[in-house]
């Protein structure tokens, strides 16, 4: 973070003279605007292309809106089906559709709207030319189909616009404060945002002016969450009226001294314009001392917006339908480090799967066979052009550990979070120990014959826990399906089932110093149905594990994640990468389903028995096995430190 320096000094001598009567601070010029276009003999002569200046930072484009991190550059949306996607994998030279189908309806609907326009009486463009031939009965017989289709379209339609949700008002209505951005290591600029702050000044657009060219002024920012600030212009002083909200990371945001280096014209709001005679004293005043941007955060911002997943990348991945094993899928999108991955028997496309590039569930081709994993082998003999093995090096690392030792055994009991209700805590086993530090989990007493419901986490897993561990922290655990003898002892199900319980050692108790804290706001998967990403609030802390609660929705949505998972975003992620934002559900959509856009669990997952409230603490240490746990103390769970466990007896 650099001081603010005196702004006349970073002018040019030769420009520093008194601008009109706007008000423009000395030794500006004006702006310039630059834009670009493009067609192409692929699309019909009558559709314009429309331009998108290098400047521009939110594009707005059937009713949702994007973001173009570099202007022409970096990503595109499909003009008929709305996918946003990477424009260099964008069908055609103008790269408007994401595949030769959406361009295709796309022509087929600017037909039946030339049909609309025939019979409002406009002339007819040179695509409806062709069907003027058709008699006017027909005309019609088309045009209430095309009618029909698109209100059933709007009737079934679950995707809220992104635009309809606004977090600053959101945020500031109920006195909440979001996540700061440091919280995701895995986000973009989640390791550059330990210098942005509350009172850093910065150079952003000026929508206070009647000028037709971009003006610029400096503002401060008076609250952060996440990656949107509430700022203030400079020069309003303790009036709230004009203060607005931005996302930081937005091109035309910049650190102050970027107009005079630029030549782009700073001019105070219109509605402080006569407050002082002379801006340039009143700015170098206020200016002097104040921390601003790192010059280079908008190169930072544009080389965090890059990723190594390409389209048409071949990776494993685990299978939905069968979490015991994985499958050969291929790289159809990548936003924001979000993958959107077809399964390579798919014919139509349709079957996908949404996760982050750092998702514990992917991997290298290769990796099933390498840890003894179970693969579905693909019936595909030929490869469609382009497709190439994603390298090893871009997966996310494991723990290296020692399992010629000490370590697992099949048959150990623990407690894991069940990945079919990510709500819950339950009895587990562990069925088969893999190679390179992985295990084969199954839930107790709802596991399937074959094993085909097991489930893949590896030993060092902040998912699972050891005996024990949800008692000490007050967490609801459920007891396997049909057991009877409840409240659920761990002391009593070990002796009856003649199993013992995993050496807590085995387990991970690094806790980072997370920064997360309870009420705070944030974007998250909801993993059950990982294509959304919906506004999300941090209820409870233990010790490195999250209570996410979905807002608007009932708690038995509720997930536990742990604070590293890549499926949490700081606020603004969404609107930073131009993925589908999920506003909190109000009362009207939950009893609707057909415009909800979550769905409830699968009917083949256990909850156990349901209990008003989560099992209280106890007072005495309870002994489980050889090992002897202590009580959990709310420090720990307020602030996110300490460790699991005090005491192990050898």
């Amino acid at each position: 973070m650099e001081d603010t320096r005196d702004l006349a000094e970073r002018t040019p001598r030769s420009e520093r003279k008194r601008r009109d009567s706007f008000g423009m601070f000395d030794g500006y010029d004006s702006c310039s605007e630059e834009s670009t276009s493009s067609s192409s003999s692929e699309d019909s002569e009558d559709e314009v292309v429309p331009s998108i200046p290098a400047s521009l930072p939110i594009i707005k484009n059937n009713g949702q809106v994007y973001t173009y991190p570099d202007g022409k550059s970096g990503m595109a949306t499909c003009e008929m089906c709305g996918m946003v996607g990477v424009r260099d994998a964008f069908y055609s030279k103008t790269k408007r559709f994401c595949s030769v189908s959406c361009s295709r309806s796309y022509s087929s609907n600017s037909k039946k709207a030339s049909i609309l326009a025939r019979l409002q009486g406009k002339p007819p463009t040179k695509k409806a030319k062709v069907l003027q031939k058709q008699p006017l009965m027909a005309k019609l017989a088309a045009y209430a189909q095309y009618q029909a289709s698109q209100q059933n379209q709007a009737k079934t339609k679950a995707v809220v616009p992104a635009e309809s949700f606004d977090w600053g008002r959101y945020i500031c209505s109920n006195n909440t404060v979001g996540a700061p951005v440091s919280c995701f290591k895995h986000a973009p600029m989640g390791t550059c945002w330990h210098d942005i702050e509350e009172g850093v000044r910065i150079e952003v657009l000026n929508s206070d002016t009647n000028l037709s060219t971009k003006v610029y002024w400096i503002a401060e920012i008076i609250k952060l969450a996440g990656f949107k600030a509430l700022l203030r212009y400079e020069g309003f002083d303790n009036d709230t009226s004009r203060d607005f909200w931005c996302n930081l990371c937005i091109p035309e945001v910049h650190p102050v001294g970027w107009c005079a280096s630029s030549g782009k014209p700073l001019v105070p709001p219109k509605s402080i314009q006569h407050k002082y005679s002379n801006w340039k004293a009143f700015l170098v005043k206020r200016l002097t001392g104040a921390k601003t941007l790192p010059p280079d955060f908008n190169t930072k911002v544009h080389e965090n917006m890059q990723f190594p997943f390409k389209k048409l990348m071949r990776v494993e991945v685990v299978d939905k339908n069968y979490l015991c094993r994985t499958r050969v899928a291929l790289v159809e999108q990548v936003i924001g480090g979000r993958l959107r991955l077809v399964y390579e028997e798919s014919q139509d496309g349709s079957d996908d799967f949404w996760c982050h590039m750092y998702s514990p569930l992917i991997h290298n081709i290769g990796w099933s066979r390498s840890i003894g994993h179970r693969f579905k082998r693909s019936d595909i003999t030929k490869k469609t052009e382009g497709q190439v093995d994603a390298p090893a090096p871009l997966f996310q690392k494991v723990k290296d550990v020692d399992q010629s030792g000490d370590w697992f055994r099949d048959g150990m009991k623990l407690e894991a979070i069940d990945p079919l209700n990510l709500s819950a805590i339950c009895v587990a086993t562990v069925r088969k120990v893999l190679a390179d530090g992985y295990l084969m989990i199954g839930i107790d007493g709802s596991e399937a014959v074959d094993g085909s419901d097991w489930f893949c986490y590896h030993g060092t897993s902040p998912s699972i826990f050891p005996v024990g561990f949800c008692e000490i922290n007050s967490i609801e655990l459920t007891p396997p399906r049909g057991y009877t003898k409840l409240p659920f002892k761990w002391f009593d199900y070990l002796r009856e089932t003649c199993s013992i319980a995993a050496p807590v050692r085995l387990f991970n108790k690094e806790v980072p110093n997370h920064g997360f804290r309870q009420g705070m706001k944030l974007e998250a998967v909801d993993l059950m149905e990982p294509r959304l990403v919906c506004v999300a609030t941090v209820t409870r802390i233990v010790h490195r594990l999250l209570r996410i609660h979905f807002d608007g929705w009932e708690d038995e949505y509720d997930q536990w994640v742990d604070c590293e998972s890549p499926d949490l975003y700081p606020v603004g992620w969404c609107q930073l990468t131009g993925y589908q934002l999920q506003p909190p559900a109000s009362q009207s959509n939950r009893e609707m389903p057909q415009s909800a856009p979550k769905q409830k669990k699968k009917a083949q997952q256990y909850k156990g028995q349901k209990k008003k409230s989560l099992l209280r603490m106890k007072e005495e240490t309870a002994e489980v096995d050889e090992f002897t746990f202590s009580q959990g103390t709310s420090d720990q769970e307020s602030n996110g430190s300490g460790s699991y466990y005090i005491k192990q007896e050898p």
